[in-house]
């Protein structure tokens, strides 16, 4: 592999291979990719009789009625809300630093005047809808989303010190700007967590790719995942971290492709491109 950036890659009947000074064993940002594990310890949650996976989002947050917003809805990107919480204005230098919990209290009690289109028409991809997700899921279980997510998700998989969202300084991989000086991750360790805050390790995320995907050890596969005929696969990218992960679901290959660095579309495009050369000749549809 000759890609320019740090790389690692990794997949079924594969070692991990690491390039241009990635590394398998070190913590690494994987963005989005934290939706599944929130949607997933919503499903884990429901089947342990905490809340139901279509509750009204009124039964855990303070919201203006006339929503009809569920868990589902927010789950499945359904909800109605948009991209990015109001004053999150693209890919600014640090977009989501000032936006903490007492914010996206006070946003939540006016998700009627936020909302672009009923609940239920569309499908529009919302970090916004993961933050209120995650809200809902810590006034459920009365825990904060780390604990809640160790309880529910992580320990059972075995992952609990793989995962996380507090990643042990001596062990973070970042990116390297000018001079090779470490550039600053985004700030994610606010209301904005469940979206896309979550730090682990290469090896952990093929491990959840297999856990969940693979062995289904936690059941079916929650719906945070994005489905593509026989694949279900999602990506995450922040300022300098993209990630793509996915398996098929009739044979169970997988790959896992994290760099730090250009552009996340390429890291989506190697991923995919890996997955399929499991199987050629197939082309997801």
């Amino acid at each position: 592999m000759r890609w320019g950036v740090p790389v690692c890659v990794l997949g079924s009947g594969r070692e991990v291979r690491a390039e241009n000074g990635h590394d398998g064993g070190r913590f690494v940002e994987i963005g989005s990719l934290t939706k599944v594990l929130t949607g997933t310890a919503l499903v884990r949650m429901a089947r342990a009789g905490l809340l139901g996976v279509d509750d009204p989002v009124r039964r855990w947050l303070p919201v203006a009625s006339g929503t009809g917003i569920t868990l589902r809805h927010l789950m499945e990107h359904t909800s109605g809300l948009p991209r990015l919480p109001p004053e999150v204005w693209g890919l600014s230098r640090d977009p989501y630093a000032g936006f903490g919990p007492e914010r996206l209290r006070r946003l939540v009690g006016r998700l009627d005047e936020v909302v672009e289109h009923p609940a239920g028409r569309e499908t529009v991809y919302s970090n916004l809808g993961y933050a209120v997700l995650g809200a809902a899921l810590e006034e459920a279980a009365g825990e904060p989303y780390p604990v809640l997510l160790r309880t529910h998700v992580l320990e059972p998989l075995g992952l609990a010190d793989e995962v996380t969202a507090d990643p042990p300084t001596g062990r973070l991989l970042t990116a390297r700007g000018w001079f090779g000086r470490t550039r600053a991750p985004w700030t994610m360790s606010g209301a904005i967590l469940p979206a896309g805050g979550l730090w682990a390790t290469p090896r952990a995320i093929g491990a959840l790719v297999v856990g969940l995907l693979v062995e289904r050890g936690l059941g079916e596969p929650a719906a945070s995942w994005q489905r593509a005929g026989h694949v279900r696969w999602h990506n995450g990218a922040t300022r300098d971290a993209s990630v793509f992960a996915g398996a098929f679901d009739d044979t169970g290959e997988w790959v896992v492709v994290h760099r730090l660095g250009g552009r996340p579309r390429t890291t989506d495009r190697l991923g995919a491109r890996l997955l399929l050369q499991t199987r050629p000749g197939h082309s997801p549809s």
